[in-house]
């Protein structure tokens, strides 16, 4: 496949896709160093930053990133090992794009879009040094879909309108006019083909262009959209302690911060299968091996909760394991965004969830140390929040070109891997900046085995306040108040674990050891969640609220059962307390029904007549599975 030249080529040149095989070559030039994935180069005039270039016998990839005169720097995408002073340098007269198609969904790309489940087919399960995926055909595979038309010969179309539909799994897949293109339809015809293959024609003042049901995008370039809109929704993950205490909005930008084991990539992992997005792109970014060996082991058996079928169907994976090139890990993260981009401009609500910046922001300390560059803090280049900033801004919710009007948003999930878990280390500091919502995971929670391991009170959500309308319509209930009671009683716990460190729980008053009581229930209640639990694995913002008051319910029985006269230990061995910690597994379309009515009961604790065998018959009958 070749892409329009106003799009990804310069001049008269052919487009290099990169990923379907090298272009005609116009120019070659020669190795006159190398030092790890940097490469530099003569003898290539006409070169551009950011052009794509084929380097040594073997034709690995590599992006130009400097221009000095004569020389030209590129940094390379595969390994190097191998290459000499001399060896051939091809320019393609590309820069690096992605193919935007039918065969998206349910596909495993490297950071270069070669196919990875169809270069295992064709034994290659050690990437060959240049393979590219137009060896084994197009990026998008060969597969014949039915296009049909929502347009005739002679209509005038725009920037972004859609052409017609093509099923593909849950989704409809909308073709579109490419943002470039604006003319007159000449031809367009319902039928069955390959995304390589053209369906129509279209005359404008550019010229001719035959349409096809994929479109290249080069993946530094933001798609443009007709306008920005705030977002008053939030992204509902089915997590408690996310979507009751620091919601994203949907179109916003979360960080994940967290040290070794303390549970980053399970809650992506949660993310991708429980959030309401309509696609996930789920970006690997040179994370351990096993790690994503299990996980694109594990993905094509999850079932999607919202539809029955397979949440491959909705998902686009992109595996760069550690062991690869550092310079494919950028790679990787802008070809996440630029795919996640053009099924916003479809009309959808999309996830992006990156597994690890912290890897990327690695890989271009490297790459600056090879260029000699002046370090910043901590030795990452002086343009590193430049860059972070350049992919979280490419996050949010807005109008699609093109007619009919669609509304699609990208929502970003950004874990970062500080070292020794220091929050104070420059990706981490810089990513804070720039999203609008923190889920701080802390190594003390985890190894209490506290899942999901967020710290609520060191994170926080910025959205909170335009996302109160939609979450106390959601829930039925004023929302805001019960989340700041929630808060400050774990404020207030806090202060008094440091007293108990001290003299210990028998020496506080009764009210304080009121408030440690209910908040290990607020914990074990609400803020913990089983991830393989089928009842407890995920719950919408109802359930989950509801939850909340029974505990809210439950400190203010526990106040009343102590000024009625009776020690908090009595008090805490209550029926109705047992049956608050089985609630979170309660089930059923009355269950919000049932907790209300198990909160009524709570808080009625200090009342004679409410509590021991009679209060323990009555819940038994409401009781989930």
């Amino acid at each position: 496949m070749t892409g329009s030249p106003s799009m990804v080529g310069r001049g008269d040149r052919p487009a290099d896709a990169t990923a379907t095989g090298p272009a005609d070559a116009t120019a070659t030039g020669r190795i006159v160093s190398a030092a790890g994935p940097v490469v530099r180069a003569v003898g290539l005039p006409d070169l551009a930053v950011n052009e794509v270039v084929r380097v040594g016998p073997a034709g690995l990839l590599g992006e130009v990133i400097v221009l000095d005169g004569p020389v030209a720097t590129i940094q390379v995408y595969e390994d190097t090992t191998g290459l000499r002073i001399g060896d051939p340098v091809v320019a393609t007269g590309a820069p690096l794009v992605a193919w935007l198609g039918p065969g998206l969904l349910g596909a495993v790309f490297d950071g270069l879009q070669r196919p990875l489940d169809r270069l295992a087919a064709a034994d290659h399960w050690q990437l060959r040094p240049g393979v590219v995926a137009g060896e084994l055909g197009s990026a998008l595979g060969e597969r014949r879909w039915r296009f049909e038309p929502w347009r005739s010969v002679g209509d005038v179309v725009g920037p972004g309108d859609v052409l017609g539909v093509v099923g593909e799994g849950a989704i409809e897949h909308r073709i579109l006019v490419p943002p470039d293109w604006r003319g007159r339809l000449v031809a367009l015809e319902a039928g069955t083909y390959r995304v390589d293959e053209p369906i129509g024609r279209l005359e404008g003042p550019a010229g001719a262009h035959e349409l096809r049901l994929a479109q290249p995008w080069p993946v530094r370039r933001p798609r443009p959209t007709a306008a920005r809109r705030p977002t008053e929704r939030p992204l509902v993950t089915g997590q408690r302690i996310i979507d009751l205490f620091f919601p994203v909005a949907r179109g916003g930008a979360a960080v994940i911060p967290g040290g070794f084991g303390t549970g980053k990539t399970v809650v992506e992992q949660q993310l991708a299968r429980w959030s309401d997005a309509d696609v996930v792109v789920y970006v690997g970014c040179g994370e351990r091996g096993n790690e994503m060996a299990e996980l694109l082991a594990t993905f094509p058996e999850l079932v999607d909760p919202r539809t029955g079928r397979p949440l491959l169907e909705r998902t686009v994976l992109i595996a760069n394991t550690s062991n690869m090139p550092v310079a494919a890990r950028e790679a990787s993260i802008q070809l996440g965004i630029t795919i996640a981009e053009y099924f916003r401009d479809q009309g959808l609500a999309v996830a992006l969830l990156a597994d690890s910046t912290s890897r990327w922001a690695e890989a271009l300390r490297e790459i600056g140390g090879r260029l000699e560059e002046l370090p910043g803090e901590e030795g990452y280049p002086a343009y590193l929040p430049s860059r972070l900033a350049a992919f979280y801004e490419r996050a949010g919710s807005v109008v699609a070109l093109g007619s009919p009007e669609r509304e699609g948003s990208i929502t970003i999930v950004a874990a970062v891997s500080p070292p020794g878990g220091d929050f104070s280390e420059p990706v981490t500091q810089a990513s804070l900046r720039l999203g609008a919502t923190l889920w701080a995971l802390d190594t003390s929670l985890a190894q209490a085995r506290q899942f999901p391991a967020i710290n609520p009170l060191t994170s926080y959500s910025l959205s909170v306040g335009r996302l109160a309308r939609w979450m106390a319509e959601a829930t039925g209930g004023d929302w805001l108040a019960a989340r700041a009671a929630a808060l400050e009683l774990l404020a207030r716990e806090r202060t008094l674990l440091d007293i108990v460190a001290l003299v210990g729980a028998d020496a506080l008053p009764g009210q304080d050891r009121v408030v440690l009581e209910a908040a290990r229930l607020l914990r074990e209640v609400v803020l913990a969640q089983h991830a393989f639990d089928p009842v407890d694995a995920a719950r919408p913002p109802a359930v989950g609220f509801a939850l909340l008051e029974a505990v809210l319910a439950a400190r203010r029985g526990l106040e009343q059962a102590l000024a009625a006269g009776r020690s908090v230990e009595a008090a805490r061995a209550d029926p109705l307390l047992d049956d608050l910690r089985r609630a979170k597994r309660w089930s059923g379309p009355d269950v919000v029904d049932r907790l209300r009515d198990l909160a009524a009961r709570l808080e009625r604790l200090g009342h004679a007549g409410e509590t021991g065998q009679a209060g323990s018959a009555a819940t038994a009958r409401e009781r989930g599975p």
